[in-house]
């Protein structure tokens, strides 16, 4: 069985790997790869209700393939999924949709309750104060557990957290998106808040399997990433030719040390890596026995320090 790692204080207890699912087509390799992920002891997956084949222009049925691969095997699953964002709305709490999306996402994935429940972003329009207590409420009824944040900022954890203890706060954190360091990280150390990091392989660049621009398919969405794109692909990619280096020295792959630079980074830390294939799975577990030592993690800052990467997070897509 996989180790295992504590979001929060309220007793919540995930393996030290998650699987990301935002990017699973709905077909049978899919399900497949969750349930080899539940046979080797992954017990967190990450979906959310906005979650589809972005691909075909589908936004929305992820969380019905979760659904459907865990049934059967619902005791060994700890599920995560979000609301607040739509296809052609913003962020979203208010009370009103929050109970209708609750009850949307539990009939979507063919459960009784959804284990960590995430704001998928921060309304601007409506007090975070009052999102959380609509939050609180479905905790009592027992239609959610335990309640998470995502990609929200340090000080609307802080007021989030007076109303009812926040167990995980989910954001981008990988050796090249690090600015979570800066003020949101100390928040969580201090309030015993856990830290979910998505694409924790910096969308697969720090995979190394990506070595031209022409490697990514013709739809493939980083193409639109201002990473992937010109003088910035090829910075980045000297970067991760480093973080190669030092990965086979120490006998793993880059996506191997990358992951277990993170693990190295609290206790309370449990990356997300999604994926599609079994292969690739097995791969990022095996970060789980990468030790890192204080020299390692020195040479690790020394090639990839904060701040290194070229080219912003987002771009138009």
């Amino acid at each position: 069985m996989l180790a295992k790692r504590k979001l929060g204080n309220e007793g919540l207890e995930v393996s030290a790997l998650g699987l990301g699912t935002m990017l699973m087509p709905d077909n049978e390799e899919s399900v497949r790869t969750i349930h080899g992920a539940l046979d080797l002891g992954v017990t967190m997956f990450d979906t959310a209700d906005l979650y589809g084949d972005f691909l075909l222009g589908q936004f929305g049925g992820n969380e019905k393939l979760v659904g459907r691969a865990i049934k059967g095997r619902r005791d060994e699953a700890i599920i995560a999924t979000k609301f607040g964002v739509t296809h052609s709305q913003g962020p979203k709490g208010d009370p009103a949709y929050i109970k209708k999306s609750v009850d949307a996402s539990l009939y979507s994935l063919g459960i009784d309750y959804i284990d960590l429940y995430y704001q998928h972003r921060p309304d601007p329009n409506t007090p975070i104060e009052e999102t959380i207590g609509t939050l609180a409420d479905l905790v009592k009824q027992g239609k959610i557990r335990y309640i998470g944040l995502s990609e929200a900022p340090a000080d609307l954890i802080r007021r989030a957290h007076t109303v009812h203890p926040i167990t995980a706060v989910e954001t981008e954190y990988s050796l090249w998106s690090r600015e979570v360091e800066d003020e949101v990280i100390p928040v969580l150390n201090e309030l015993g808040i856990g830290l979910v990091p998505y694409s924790p392989l910096g969308r697969g660049f720090l995979t190394g399997q990506i070595k031209t621009f022409e490697d990514l398919p013709l739809d493939d969405y980083r193409r639109h990433f201002p990473r992937f794109q010109g003088e910035n692909f090829a910075k980045n990619l000297n970067v991760v030719s480093l973080i190669e280096d030092l990965a086979h020295q120490k006998g793993c792959t880059a996506a191997q040390l990358s992951l277990a630079w993170l693990l190295s980074r609290g206790e309370h830390i449990v990356p997300i890596p999604g994926t599609k294939h079994l292969d690739r799975l097995k791969e990022n577990i095996g970060a789980l026995d990468v030790t890192l030592s204080a020299g390692d993690l020195e040479e690790i800052e020394r090639i990839s320090p904060k701040g290194i990467a070229a080219g912003s997070r987002f771009g138009a897509i």
